[in-house]
């Protein structure tokens, strides 16, 4: 019986291990964005100056600027990505699809340019309030400072 337990916790220790190792990747690859350097970006992906405090904000609730989080729900979506756009209705896992038409692996990577185009999308049917964490974080309150970013836009 001994033998058994051993032998069944070696199995999960070496599981964990190897799930630790295949995440080991993404969490070097990880890029966490400035709030100058997703303005940039932003600017760069055509958003209005005007609203980019917004844009920021948002990034900053939800996913702490964070290009490779992936948050798994309840429903059985999951989030993607620097502004966490939900696979339900905006993107498909492994192929391209949804309302932006794109994969949702396509949302975390550190070329956030996909994860714009689909948040524009989201944003000029839904406005912010898509965004449930913006409501709460963002909506009338005071919005990050990025006047010295050299972003013109």
């Amino acid at each position: 019986m001994a033998a058994k337990r051993d032998s069944v916790r070696q199995t999960l220790s070496w599981a964990i291990v190897s799930l630790c190792l295949l995440g080991l990747p993404s969490l070097i690859d990880a890029k966490i964005y400035t709030k100058c350097e997703l303005a940039k970006q932003l600017t760069a992906n055509g958003i209005s100056r005007t609203y980019q405090g917004h844009w920021v904000c948002l990034a900053i609730a939800v996913s702490g600027l964070d290009t490779t989080k992936t948050t798994m729900l309840p429903n059985l979506t999951a989030n993607y990505g620097i502004f966490q756009i939900n696979s339900k209705e905006w993107c498909r896992v492994g192929y391209k699809g949804g309302k932006c038409n794109m994969k949702c692996e396509d949302l975390v990577t550190d070329d956030i340019t996909n994860a714009i185009k689909c948040s524009k999308i989201i944003q000029q049917q839904n406005g912010f309030n898509e965004w449930v964490m913006w409501q709460k974080k963002c909506k009338g309150k005071e919005l990050p400072d990025i006047t010295n970013c050299a972003a013109i836009g």
